[in-house]
C-alpha cells in the first residue's frame, strides 16, 4: 500500500511521520511550516478539539473552540458539492492558521485528497508546477486577478478545476469580471470562525452567476429582530448562532446579503449601509488600472451627527482624478450616501490574515474610531 504524503513548500511530509513529528530535527522548518503541521499532527492523531483564532476584521481577534465533528462535517457538505474524489489533488494557499486554510487541510483529510500546501501569497500558483492537475482550491479574492495578471498561461490550470471557492472579503465589480474568463466554476462563500467556515455559497462565473447565496444541506438559517441572520445546525452544535449579518431571505434556503449591522451609518437621520457606498466607490475606480484601496467611515459632525468621509490608500489623487471619481459617485449614489470629505493614508494597517483593520487605520490618521 503506497504510504500517504502531503506536500509543503515543496517538501514532502508522510502521514505517519506527521503523526509522530519524527521530521522535526532533520528538515529546517520555518513558522508557517510548523503551524501547519502542528495541525496536521493533532488531526492524524484524533484530537477532538481545536483552538482557532478569529480575523479579527470586524472587531477584536478571539480564539474560539470547533469540535472535531463540526469541522468534519463541513468538510463533507464541500466534499459532496464539489464531488470530490480520493486522490484529487488540492491546493491549499491560505493562512492556515485560520479557519479558511484549516478547513482546506480538514477536507484533504476526510477525502483523502492529495494536498500541496504553499505560502499564501499573491500568486499561489507561482510555488506550483504547471503540470500539478489541481481539481480544488481556495483563494481570497485577490489572488486570482494577481494570478491571470502575473501569469496568464496559468488559466488553463484554473479551467481544469472542478471547483474554486472564493472568501475572506467581498468580490469588487473589477474582480467579477476578471473571474468570467475562468471556465470551472467558482463559489463565493459566506460564513465564518464560528461556523467552521461557509454555510453558504454563490456563483460567481458563468450563465447561473447570482447576487444570492443558497445554503447548504441541513443548515437552518432565519432572521433576528433586527434582520440578521441566524444559523442553526451541526456545525453550531445544533445551537442557534445570532450573526451581524443583514440579509434579504429570498425563501428557507436563499438569501442575499446587505451588509453588517455594524456597518450602518446614521448620517442627518437617513440609515446607509457602508457596503453599498463601497461597492459604489469599488464601480467608480473600476477603469482605473491601479485603484487604491479605499474603505469609509462614519466622522461627528454638528449638522449631520455623522457624515460619511472616504479613506483612500497611497498618495492623493490629482484633483481632476479625484472630481471625476466623485463625479461618477454621484451618479451611482443619492445625495445623503456621498462621502463629505476625503482622506488619505500612506499605508493601511492590516489584521493578521491580511485584511484592513479600519479602526487601526483611522487612529493612525488621528480620525474619530468610536
Amino acid at each position: 500500500m503506497t504510504e500517504k504524503y502531503l506536500s509543503l513548500n515543496g517538501k514532502k511530509f508522510y502521514y505517519d511521520e506527521i503523526a509522530s513529528y519524527s521530521f522535526r530535527n532533520s528538515i529546517p522548518l520555518n513558522g508557517y511550516e510548523s503551524k501547519t503541521l502542528e495541525f496536521c499532527r493533532n488531526w492524524l492523531n484524533g484530537v477532538q478539539e481545536f483552538p482557532i483564532q478569529t480575523s479579527g476584521s470586524t472587531g477584536v481577534p478571539k480564539t474560539i473552540t470547533l469540535t472535531r465533528n463540526q469541522l468534519e462535517a463541513s468538510a463533507r457538505r464541500t466534499i459532496k458539492l464539489l464531488n470530490l474524489k480520493q486522490g484529487d489533488c488540492t491546493l491549499v494557499c491560505l493562512n492556515t492558521e485560520y479557519i479558511a486554510g484549516m478547513m482546506m487541510l480538514v477536507r484533504g483529510f476526510v477525502a483523502d485528497l492529495q494536498m500541496i500546501i504553499v505560502e499564501p501569497i499573491g500568486n499561489p500558483l507561482s510555488l506550483v508546477s504547471p503540470d500539478e492537475k489541481i481539481v480544488f482550491a481556495s483563494f481570497v479574492p485577490m489572488q486570482i486577478p494577481t494570478i491571470l495578471q502575473e501569469a496568464p498561461e496559468r488559466l488553463e490550470q484554473l479551467n481544469r478545476m472542478k471547483g474554486i471557492l472564493v472568501g475572506g472579503a467581498p468580490v469588487t465589480p473589477t474582480q467579477q469580471r476578471e473571474l468570467q474568463r475562468i471556465q470551472a466554476p467558482i463559489y463565493h462563500t459566506y460564513g465564518m470562525t464560528e461556523t467552521a467556515s461557509h454555510i453558504a455559497l454563490r456563483k460567481l462565473n458563468g450563465f447561473d452567476a447570482a447576487d444570492y447565496y443558497d445554503v447548504l444541506d441541513s443548515i437552518q438559517v432565519g432572521l433576528d429582530r433586527r434582520g440578521c441572520l441566524t444559523i442553526k445546525g451541526d456545525i453550531t452544535n445544533n445551537e442557534l448562532l445570532i450573526t451581524n449579518d443583514i440579509v434579504e431571505l429570498l425563501t428557507p434556503t436563499r438569501f442575499r446579503w446587505i451588509g453588517r449591522a455594524d456597518n450602518t451609518i446614521n448620517t442627518g437621520g437617513v440609515k446607509v449601509q457602508t457596503e453599498k457606498v463601497e461597492l459604489a466607490i469599488a464601480e467608480a475606480f473600476a477603469d482605473n488600472d491601479n485603484s487604491p484601496r479605499f474603505f469609509i467611515a462614519p466622522q461627528p459632525d454638528e449638522v449631520l451627527g455623522d457624515k460619511i468621509v472616504l479613506i483612500l490608500e497611497g498618495a492623493q489623487l490629482a484633483q481632476e482624478e479625484e472630481q471625476k471619481m466623485l463625479d461618477r459617485l454621484r451618479q451611482l449614489l443619492k445625495k445623503y450616501e456621498m462621502p463629505k470629505e476625503v482622506y488619505y493614508s500612506p499605508s493601511f494597517t492590516e489584521t493578521s490574515t491580511g485584511k484592513v483593520s479600519r479602526q487601526r487605520t483611522l487612529q493612525k490618521l488621528g480620525l474619530y474610531t468610536d
